[in-house]
């Protein structure tokens, strides 16, 4: 099995089909659950963001948000399980039909006008589909670790009051998120990074302290996925030991943790405050 740069195997394939059904049905075998251990704390985060700045519906702008996940459980007040029962469903055997039930199942949910979400990817077919299954309210389509927003990209990646995501940084660097900071101008989004522990998040944290944000670490690790294989977990683990991480009782038995990282504009960051 081919594995990237990191020693993880290669999934790329998963997240450029047309729809999400390759996507649950390889990410499902690993046990891939991070999206739904995530969700309380952006829930918990868009909670204080909105009562502290009084603002009734934010934007949270999901980076490599792929299919939308993120945003589906947030505005859907649904599952990882019932996703993957949803997307692993033979029944449904093309992208309508997905799209269909998906559109569906936003329309129903008394949570969905609660939050707007912006996707950032790469994938361009990931991102249609969230579109038009209406978990992304807008998106880019990007590269930022190469190359600066359009302006039109600048303007989306602006409207964004949060920012979040689970598992990209890493691959996402200072560089994509320094790009996002410097499309707000002198606004200062509030941000929540879950990132594996494989990855050191120091660099970003320091392109953020240079822009006027304080970062702290929540909570203790949150699991990730299943190791697919027993290449992939000694890859992980010597690249673990290179940075000085000890995966006793958690990599060491077969997963990947991940840990979150919360970023706040300083007192006084901010114009008017």
């Amino acid at each position: 099995m081919r594995v990237d740069t990191t020693g993880k195997i290669s999934l790329d394939h998963i997240y450029t089909q047309p729809d999400p059904r390759d996507y649950f049905g390889t990410l499902r075998e690993l046990g891939y659950t991070i999206p739904q251990l995530a969700k309380p704390h952006f829930a918990d985060l868009v909670r204080e963001f909105r009562e502290a700045r009084g603002v009734p519906v934010p934007t949270v702008l999901d980076i490599g948000c792929s299919y939308g996940i993120n945003a589906a459980l947030a505005k859907c007040d649904t599952t990882m399980d019932a996703l993957y029962e949803r997307y692993c469903d033979p029944s449904a055997r093309t992208r309508d039909d997905l799209l269909e039930r998906d559109r569906e199942l936003v329309g129903s949910s008394a949570a969905a006008g609660a939050v707007r979400f912006v996707g950032l990817d790469s994938s361009g077919p990931a991102l249609d589909y969230a579109l038009d299954a209406g978990f992304l309210d807008a998106a880019v389509h990007a590269d930022l670790e190469n190359d600066d927003p359009t302006g039109p990209q600048r303007e989306t990646l602006a409207s964004a009051d949060l920012v979040v995501s689970t598992g990209c940084v890493g691959y996402v660097t200072e560089r994509t998120i320094g790009r996002v900071v410097a499309a707000h101008g002198d606004r200062r989004p509030w941000m929540a990074h879950f990132v594996l522990r494989m990855f050191p998040f120091g660099p970003v944290a320091e392109v953020l302290a240079a822009a006027g944000y304080e970062t702290v670490r929540l909570g203790g690790a949150f699991r990730q996925r299943r190791f697919a294989d027993a290449q992939e977990r000694s890859l992980v683990l010597e690249r673990l030991a290179s940075v000085g991480v000890d995966p006793r009782g958690l990599e060491s038995e077969g997963w990947f943790y991940a840990q979150l990282f919360v970023s706040r504009p300083r007192d006084g960051a901010e114009p008017g405050r």
